[in-house]
């Protein structure tokens, strides 16, 4: 069985080494770019906007189709904010040394390009689901680039990723933590966080999206703040913090040339698995909601990004560096004893081992100290975890309809008699027998995931976690690059309206966008 288990380890680290090629990193660089220079920086240039149209709220005849925007933030703000803010920042610093960060600012910075025009697109293609929107990449690759195929792919990528792989990843994170701080076994972490989880999701997505825009926001101005009040202790060090990283970022530093490589990956890597930006899952919860133009909800997007990297996850960086709290890693070894760990750069205040949340346990235990900063750590990195594993659940939910809805209609196709059977079940979720099961396998599946997760070791867990988000990230870059004229010309008619001092209306014929049915079919 030890034989075999290596052998699955070894198989994952390769099949994640391919995933994530350096000519991944580079294309997920170059997208950002090229999708920043053709909105002209949008995500600059319509700062304010963005947190405007934030907190507009939708008229009251609408309430009961779709959410508000600031819902489709929470959520998205909740599958963005989680372990990869507390736990990633660190493995980050620890395999890549504090130039990660500015590289994970990089991948913010054009990753809000892509996050726009992601989301955008998601709105545009989005569908009416009894009352729910659903949307995302699976629907605009099928409609907009009229393939089915790589459509349906995508789908069945992002189910088992966002159902299966990624969950546990965060519940590790939370059973780590708590086992550590709290004293308690890693499974009973586990049952809880899977009986919350349960109680959560089988509420659909209206109750994912009232608890995520409650605790998402909470959590991250009370973490904000925390790191703060760190920094403003440690405030001499803080300019020398930004230069370590800044030299860092491009070698220059006394570790930095021997791992120049590993610096810009572990940063993209983490950055993307943050933030979401251009991996495909923030456009489901984008097309959620309801707007009168799929730009608004582009903006909305795109600023989640700048809250996730910029804020939460700088401060947690910030923290960690100016606490010395952290070593840079040169090689893991696993072996039957366990991990043997070497050093290109050991801090005597950082814990041995692997990176992990233990370097920000200790950043904030210097402040008030050890017990309490890991108590405060493990709260937060409760909550954080949570709530994205709720967002995980209706990415994998929506996604699992998106396939159940198209293998039904071909069936229906061939069976015309069926086509009023079809109907009703469009107009009343859940009724159909065959979409009810599908979805409550669905739930008792990452209801599982999220109980396994706390009873794995971390590593071989964040390794699947990253293949699922480089192979869905690869499909959905591909598919907005192709069609990101689409979203160009939004943003065009958008700003023109603007410009007019007009609300900006969406119309699909006006702009010549073939296969938005809802847009044809809805009246602003």
């Amino acid at each position: 069985m030890e034989t075999i288990g290596n052998w699955l380890t070894q198989a994952v680290v390769a099949v994640n080494g391919w995933v994530w090629s350096p000519a991944f990193v580079g294309l997920c660089l170059l997208a950002g770019l090229y999708f920043s220079l053709r909105t002209r920086f949008v995500q600059v240039r319509r700062f304010g906007e963005m947190f405007r149209l934030l907190f507009g709220s939708a008229k009251k005849d609408q309430k009961k189709v779709g959410i508000s925007s600031f819902q489709a933030f929470a959520m998205a703000l909740s599958g963005r904010v989680g372990t990869g803010n507390i736990v990633g920042v660190a493995t980050a610093i620890g395999f890549g040394g504090p130039g990660a960060i500015v590289w994970m600012w990089v991948i913010a910075f054009f990753g809000a390009g892509s996050a726009f025009v992601e989301a955008t697109l998601a709105q545009i293609y989005k569908e009416n689901h009894n009352g729910q929107f659903r949307g995302g990449p699976s629907y605009y690759i099928e409609k907009g680039l009229r393939s089915p195929f790589f459509g349906a792919l995508f789908a069945v990528l992002a189910a088992v990723a966002c159902g299966i792989f990624l969950p546990p990843v965060q519940c590790n994170g939370i059973a780590l933590s708590c086992s550590r701080t709290f004293g308690v076994s890693v499974w009973v972490v586990g049952a809880l966080v899977a009986l919350l989880i349960a109680l959560v999701i089988i509420g659909g997505v209206k109750r994912i999206a009232n608890v995520a825009q409650i605790v998402a926001p909470f959590m991250a101005i009370l973490y904000i703040i925390l790191a703060i009040v760190v920094l403003a202790i440690h405030w001499q060090v803080v300019p020398d913090v930004f230069m370590q990283m800044l030299r860092g970022a491009v070698g220059i530093n006394e570790v930095g040339g021997a791992i120049i490589g590993s610096t810009i990956a572990w940063g993209v890597k983490r950055g993307i698995y943050s933030n979401e930006a251009g991996q495909g899952t923030g456009p489901i919860v984008a097309a959620a909601a309801k707007v009168s133009h799929p730009v608004k909800q582009g903006l909305v997007q795109a600023f989640s990004v700048y809250i996730d990297t910029l804020l939460v996850c700088t401060a947690t960086a910030m923290m960690i560096l100016a606490c010395k709290t952290y070593n840079i890693i040169d090689t893991v070894q696993q072996t039957p004893t366990g991990a043997v760990v070497t050093y290109l750069q050991q801090n005597p205040m950082a814990p041995e081992g692997e990176p992990g949340v233990f370097y920000t346990t200790g950043a904030l235990g210097t402040v008030i100290g050890p017990r309490l900063g890991e108590t405060v750590i493990s709260i937060a990195l409760f909550f954080f975890a949570f709530t994205t594993i709720m967002a995980y659940y209706y990415y994998a939910e929506t996604n699992l309809v998106y396939l159940f809805n198209r293998w039904r209609r071909r069936i229906y196709k061939k069976h015309p008699e069926r086509l009023d059977e079809l109907e009703r079940a469009d107009e009343h979720f859940g009724d159909d027998r065959g979409e009810k099961i599908v979805v409550w396998l669905l739930r008792c599946g990452t209801i599982a995931a999220v109980f396994y997760g706390s009873l794995v070791g971390s590593g071989i867990v964040w390794t699947i976690g990253d293949i699922g988000v480089g192979a869905m990230a690869w499909i959905n870059i591909v598919a907005i690059l192709l069609l990101s004229p689409k979203a160009l010309r939004c943003l065009k008619d958008y700003e023109r309206q603007k410009k007019e001092g007009k609300e900006p209306q969406f119309n699909t014929k006006e702009l010549g966008i073939a296969n938005a049915e809802f847009w044809d079919n809805s009246v602003e």
